[in-house]
């Protein structure tokens, strides 16, 4: 049936998606499971990033179709629904209140590469294989396809990907910024988890930096004025707390 699962490593929480014997394809009971982790991290406020991955060396190979109502009858109210269910977890997954990082290995494929890219930033192995796979399969993209793979700004890829067809290697991706990295496959996960520990080691800081970065850069971007008025509260609410703690640390001292 296939499961989500997460740890945490020191302040990282180490996402899982595991049904190997379909590569790691998805079910809205696995939905579900993603909702209530994501709803855990959030509410866990030492926790200051993210990241998911696929298991045995695969990322996820998009709609587990033993499982999902959806191929059967797409118009049926239990197929509305479960849809709703799996493409909601991604967006509650893209919306955690930590940073978040795909650590892609093997394959993400349709609904698996909308899961990747629904993170902040992807690492990849070299040899990774981002394929979307509407088209080959005769179905229009979903999830929010071009939103997700749009906001990278990698209008090219978008469109070789989505309309054309085309396959995408990890290195590709790092090459034209739809990831942040690329790495030989077995150094993937360390990579994403020492990217991971690069976010602040102030939780709530990240948080509020965090919501300045995806309201800022959207979609849709917003203007370099409101960019400014928008931070400048949570810019001033930091430096209010780095001059405490300052003074705390001075006043230890002596």
């Amino acid at each position: 049936m296939g499961d989500v699962s997460y740890e945490l490593t020191d302040t990282v929480a180490l996402i899982t998606v595991s049904s190997p014997e379909v590569r790691n394809g998805l079910t809205p009971p696995m939905a579900e499971s993603l909702i209530a982790i994501c709803d855990e991290i959030n509410a866990n406020q030492t926790v200051t990033a993210a990241v998911i991955r696929g298991a045995d060396g695969t990322f996820c190979s998009g709609a587990d179709t033993r499982e999902w109502t959806v191929m059967l009858d797409p118009a049926s109210e239990i197929a509305y629904q479960q849809t709703t269910t799996v493409y909601g977890a991604f967006v509650r997954f893209g919306n955690l209140q930590v940073p978040t990082i795909a650590a892609v290995r093997g394959a993400a494929v349709g609904a698996g590469l909308n899961l990747a890219l629904a993170a902040d930033v992807r690492v990849c192995a070299d040899n990774a294989r981002l394929i979307a796979g509407f088209g080959r399969a005769g179905i229009h993209p979903g999830g929010g396809f071009f939103t997700l793979i749009g906001r990278t700004g990698a209008r090219e890829s978008a469109a070789a990907l989505g309309l054309f067809n085309q396959e995408m290697s990890g290195q590709q991706a790092a090459a034209c910024g739809v990831a942040w990295d690329s790495v030989p496959d077995g150094e993937v996960e360390e990579r994403a988890l020492a990217l991971a520990r690069g976010a602040t080691s102030d939780p709530v800081l990240g948080r509020m930096t965090l919501k300045s970065f995806r309201e800022e850069l959207g979609p849709p971007a917003v203007s370099w004025p409101a960019a400014l008025e928008m931070e400048r509260g949570a810019q001033m609410w930091s430096q209010r707390k780095r001059a405490a703690l300052a003074a705390q640390a001075e006043e230890m001292s002596s």
